[in-house]
């Protein structure tokens, strides 16, 4: 029997699914090519959407529902939240380029979007193994058919190919991790798996080797390395927006599934998967910051950029457990939480930027498209600017803050491995500025290789302004954001 705490549960989900559907048969009529309509109908349901996660985590709603294979906590809340902004920050940003392109002869890129929100929703709620997985296959299949969306586009088309070949080879490394996990314990439930590993009657072999797949297939999804070859072939031949729709907020859904698989469900090996955490960790810093250093193409340049980043996400899940001591966990994990949003953040501005400057028959995906920003608009470069700064981790962005959190979270610890991973760490960073600073000289010292004006609609200019802001204001005071974070992240611990 199902009890009204069930649909309490999910109820911004049934939201969502209900609107999404609506807004699919709404877009029929639609004879606009912009799309006016469903655009609009779609920011309503995602602010609806957003608004009531944001009371749930206000409110301070822990709760199971469905026989306990959902779970409404203050970290899945927030989660929630976050990435429904960020998918309308991305729709506001994205709308113009994809009109100039033929993106939207249907509505397909509005309810796409929507659908694959939905399978975050499911990803960062899922408290059993076939939920999470149902979630994330949703959100894969939306992403698969956005990348392609673009039909006419050689580069697309190849770029979904590879996306489709690889992410279902990372979905098979999940599911068959999964059914090890399932073999090993005879559950699905994350709380029921820790709970039978804690009891110490299972083969440690038989789980281990479960976990290595379990790892693998979340190393695909954050795209570290050695996991990390769709990335840039994906960023670069993608539609801008839809680069944007898979390098945003499906982020914060695979560090929920990281913190419910690992954190929740197997963290009485702590002690195996961050050792292959601080593998991957060390991999990524070093790949993704000396390939980003020869990428010309800006979209490729940062997607080796969140490689990197993603290593530093890796380094905040480290320092949780200490010699089984789990003391220090919800300020570790707090770290990684705060890094991940910020970082998504961030994307969203740099990529906004990308996207103003694109323009009917020109993509400003070249680094040296950006040759003289200053000079064509003192606004956009600023905005620009603030982003390459935080991204490259210089103070008051919030990226430095970010970095701090996850290096102070790896010292803490006291361990010497982690101390040499975070001294490894900053030098990588040092690396890393480089090439973001060059975007920042590109802009202020060099002649404009473009002169056509800039032109962009009053919602964009808005929504830009107060994300750039945020970067710079959250950098100068981050301790409510660091505290939500370290609060939702101790919450569901003790839950």
């Amino acid at each position: 029997m199902i009890d009204n705490y069930s649909w309490i549960t999910v109820f911004p989900e049934i939201v969502l699914l209900t609107l999404a559907c609506v807004i699919a048969l709404v877009d029929l009529f639609v004879k606009s090519p912009t799309r006016t309509a469903t655009y609009v109908l779609t920011l309503v349901t995602l602010a609806i959407v957003a608004f009531m996660q944001a009371e749930y985590a206000i409110s301070g709603l822990n709760q199971y529902g469905f026989s306990k294979l959902v779970v409404s906590d203050q970290m899945g809340n927030w989660l929630k939240c976050f990435a429904t902004l960020a998918v309308m920050v991305t729709l506001v940003y994205g709308r113009g380029y994809a009109g100039h392109r033929e993106m939207m002869r249907g509505g397909e890129l509005f309810t796409l979007s929507m659908f694959g929100l939905l399978g975050m929703f499911l990803m960062i709620g899922g408290n059993n193994f076939l939920i999470i997985y149902m979630g994330l296959e949703l959100l894969t299949l939306s992403s698969y058919a956005l990348v392609a969306l673009r039909r006419d586009s050689t580069i697309a088309t190849e770029a979904a190919m590879k996306y489709f070949v690889l992410g279902a080879m990372a979905s098979g490394f999940l599911l068959y991790g999964m059914s090890m996990l399932y073999g090993a314990t005879g559950t699905l439930d994350v709380n029921q798996v820790a709970q039978a590993i804690a009891s110490g009657n299972i083969r440690h072999q038989v789980l281990v080797f479960g976990l290595v797949f379990i790892v693998a297939g979340l190393a695909f999804k954050l795209g570290v390395v050695p996991f990390h070859m769709w990335l840039p072939d994906v960023y670069h031949g993608a539609p801008t927006t839809v680069t944007l729709l898979i390098g945003g907020a499906p982020k914060l859904a695979a560090f929920a599934i990281m913190i419910r698989l690992l954190v929740e469900g197997l963290l009485p090996l702590a002690i195996d998967w961050q050792q292959m955490l601080a593998v991957l960790a060390v991999g990524s810093l070093l790949v993704g910051n000396l390939a980003a250093i020869v990428q010309t193409n800006i979209k490729r340049m940062l997607a080796f950029s969140t490689i990197s980043q993603m290593g530093f996400v890796l380094l905040g899940m480290m320092s949780g457990v200490i010699n089984g001591n789990t003391i220090s966990s919800a300020d570790a994990y707090g770290s990684a939480m705060f890094y991940v949003v910020t970082y998504v953040l961030t994307t969203l501005a740099t990529f906004g930027i990308i996207l103003l400057l694109s323009r009917k028959g020109f993509e400003s995906d070249e680094i040296a498209d950006f040759a003289g920003l200053n000079q064509r608009s003192p606004l956009y470069a600023a905005v620009m600017a603030i982003c390459m700064f935080s991204l490259a981790g210089i103070p008051p962005m919030v990226g430095f803050y970010a970095k701090l959190s996850v290096l102070q979270a790896l010292i803490s610890s006291g361990q010497g491995v982690d101390i040499g991973l975070a001294v490894f760490a900053v030098m990588m960073s040092l690396i890393g500025a480089f090439y973001y600073l060059r975007v920042v000289k590109l802009m202020y010292f060099d002649a404009p290789a473009q002169t056509a004006a800039i032109e962009a609609p009053a919602d964009v200019r808005i929504v830009l302004g107060i994300n750039g802001a945020l970067v710079l204001l959250l950098g100068i005071v981050p301790g409510g954001l660091m505290t939500l974070c370290a609060s939702a992240l101790a919450s569901m611990m003790a839950g």
